[in-house]
């Protein structure tokens, strides 16, 4: 499998400076992989006891079985990439599961990055380091490479568009990034207690603080500014042609995420 070089982080050691409730149900939080799984994580890793956090390792379908027991025993709060299918929704019955997803544009943008990122250690060094023009990558991205990544529409068929209507409660990443940038406004609070309900957690007093150490870039290995990616340029936003790439490849999937 790839492996993720990322520096870790002291969020284990600052959780106890918060006053912390222990979870009455487990919690899973799902996404989409590079749809901001890092920042949910440790933001509501701020908001349960570090005892109750499971943080062996990303679950997802091929170590399902190695790590499954963490939704049957004890309470505990726990994060991966599971994709749909009939184990999965059998543990996360009595789970409180939350799926995170990015809008495609964007997302194709942030796997580009990802996997052009030293961090990033697959058997891609064949088209790394400046090998293949940006636009080709960013396509390789949409459509995949046979035998080496699966293609944008097996991802998000698997990993978010099948888990739509059910048990899974969904969470936008710009819904994320929007209330973080107006953290002090009534939509940004009502936003975080909606948010925490969906894992039955009440918001505190203290929710601005813990959110804000929670969602420091510093604290997360695969933030934009922390991978080591040197003489690639990214676009910032998606160029026309990739948008239709997408919505030719993935017809009706921006718009049944609520992004159309």
């Amino acid at each position: 499998m790839p492996r993720v070089i990322a520096d870790p982080d002291n969020l284990d050691e600052i959780n106890p400076q918060f006053s912390q409730r222990p979870l009455e149900q487990s919690v899973f939080l799902n996404s989409v992989p590079k749809s901001g799984s890092h920042l949910l994580k440790n933001i509501v890793r701020m908001f349960v006891p570090v005892e109750q956090q499971y943080n062996v390792d990303f679950i997802q379908y091929p170590t399902l079985q190695k790590h499954h027991q963490v939704f049957l025993g004890p309470p505990k709060l726990s994060w991966g990439h599971l994709l749909f299918g009939d184990m999965p929704a059998v543990l996360l019955k009595n789970v409180n599961h939350i799926l995170l997803v990015r809008d495609p544009y964007d997302w194709v943008l942030a796997r580009t990055r990802f996997f052009l990122s030293d961090n990033f250690q697959a058997n891609l060094d064949h088209i790394k380091n400046g090998r293949t023009d940006i636009h080709d990558f960013m396509n390789m991205m949409i459509f995949g490479v046979h035998n080496l990544f699966p293609t944008m529409n097996d991802i998000y068929l698997n990993n978010a568009v099948s888990w739509l209507g059910s048990s899974a409660k969904i969470v936008k990443y710009e819904n994320i990034i929007a209330a973080l940038k107006d953290l002090e406004s009534p939509e940004a609070k009502t936003f975080f207690k909606d948010l925490l309900a969906l894992a039955d957690i009440s918001l505190p007093d203290d929710w601005k603080e813990r959110v804000k150490v929670g969602s420091d870039r510093k604290q997360s290995g695969t933030a934009r500014e922390n991978l080591k990616l040197e003489g690639i340029e990214i676009p910032n936003e998606l160029p026309e042609m990739q948008k239709k790439l997408v919505d030719y490849s993935n017809p009706g999937l921006r718009e049944i995420l609520g992004y159309k």
